[in-house]
């Protein structure tokens, strides 16, 4: 045998031995659906039995069609679904409860405990939802302990029912840490018809890239004050070249006596964020910042009603590049101290940058101005303004 030959059979019988080996085995699909013409691979009816019979790095593949259920994930997986696929259950149950608080968390997907959990292409809609009261809170996604990422995904309908609008429930998307990590990335995805917000990530440990999605408000809504997208209680992460429009608080209708407002993007006691190349408009603050150190680069922020397009609530904040179009308030408003504002194109504001007295350290430089008779402005108190995060 010459050398070339034996070394390939060699390389051969390696292989033979490495294929057989516990837990080499490849990857298996496995298909939830109505066995069709269009679903011929279909062996589960239901997601969640998939899920199940799935060993850990599998795919299930969801083929078109509403299935009414809850679904649990602990394993890594790739969820993928076809054009048409909804996860729409019916009088959901708690399946968790919050890290922090322990309220109950009715989820309709929950990935809890586990690592590489990949979602793409499903609508989640929790309109069927049969809740009659504000406890258990209703999550559209809830990413528990988990990782992992979601890809096209619609998340619609997580909201209660007639008389229950005040409840502080209601959100699309949420991942939450406690004593371990929770590394999600939340992309290209459409989230609306939320009770309190879309995207929300908490928590020491949580780590979250959000990046393209929209995001859709309410509108003016009596209550819960909304956020379109939020980091907070020391999360970190990034919130990128999304859109985020229409949250609007009812009740906050001027400065004076306004009991919380509604913010397109809140980033709540979480130092560090970036949040850059996001368009965001039609809510009481454009950005608000109420942390330290966040970076708000070249956003487009057009339509702050009552309050301001940009609030740098903290010390270190720096807001830099972006346009910032018809503020009833301020277009930047500095609370706090060594924050920076500058290049800013502001247009159309009652104040261009305005710092609330106090404040010290502030670098105001090279912003330019159309429409705006009062360019910088130091009054004399600090001004009420209320942030209304969820946790």
């Amino acid at each position: 045998m010459c050398r070339k030959t034996a070394l390939f059979v060699l390389a051969f019988a390696l292989w033979i031995l490495w294929m057989s080996a516990p837990g080499a085995a490849r990857a298996a699909t496995l298909t939830v659906g109505q066995l069709t013409p269009a679903c011929s691979k279909a062996l589960y009816s239901t997601i969640q039995s998939a899920v199940n019979a799935a060993s850990s790095g599998d795919t299930v593949h969801i083929c078109a069609g509403t299935y009414p259920e809850q679904v649990f994930i602990n394993k890594s997986l790739v969820v993928n679904g076809d054009n048409g696929a909804v996860i729409s259950p019916v009088n959901v149950v708690a399946n968790s409860s919050s890290l922090t608080s322990g309220q109950a968390i009715a989820a309709v997907v929950l990935v809890q405990n586990t690592t590489g959990v990949t979602i793409q292409n499903v609508i989640v809609d929790g309109s069927g939802n049969g809740l009659a009261a504000c406890s258990p809170d209703l999550i559209g996604v809830f990413y528990q302990n988990a990782s992992g990422e979601l890809n096209h995904v619609t998340v619609r309908g997580v909201e209660l029912g007639a008389g229950l609008a005040a409840c502080q429930s209601g959100v699309g998307i949420f991942v939450q840490s406690a004593g371990a990590s929770s590394v999600v990335t939340i992309e290209n995805s459409s989230i609306h018809d939320y009770q309190k917000n879309g995207i929300t990530a908490n928590e020491v440990g949580t780590q979250v890239t959000i990046s393209g999605n929209a995001v859709t408000g309410l509108g003016t809504a009596a209550g819960p004050a909304q956020n379109g997208i939020q980091i907070g209680f020391g999360a970190s992460g990034t919130i990128h070249a999304n859109t985020v429009a229409n949250h609007v608080y009812g009740p906050c209708t001027e400065v004076t006596g306004c009991p919380a407002t509604a913010d397109d993007i809140l980033v709540y006691e979480s130092d560090g964020v970036t949040v850059d190349h996001n368009e965001v408009g039609d809510s009481q603050t454009g950005i608000a910042i109420v942390a330290n150190n966040a970076n708000v680069l070249d956003n487009t922020v057009f339509g702050s009603l009552v309050f301001d397009g940009v609030l740098l609530q903290g010390n270190g904040n720096k807001a830099t590049k972006n346009n910032i179009t018809r503020s009833d308030q301020a277009a930047v408003v500095i609370s706090g101290n060594g924050n920076t504002v500058e290049q800013e194109q502001i247009s159309d504001a009652a104040v261009g940058i305005l710092t609330i007295s106090g404040s010290s350290g502030s670098t105001i430089a090279s912003n330019t101005y159309y429409n705006t008779l009062v360019l910088t402005q130091d009054p004399p108190a600090h001004r009420a303004r209320r942030a209304s995060p969820y946790r």
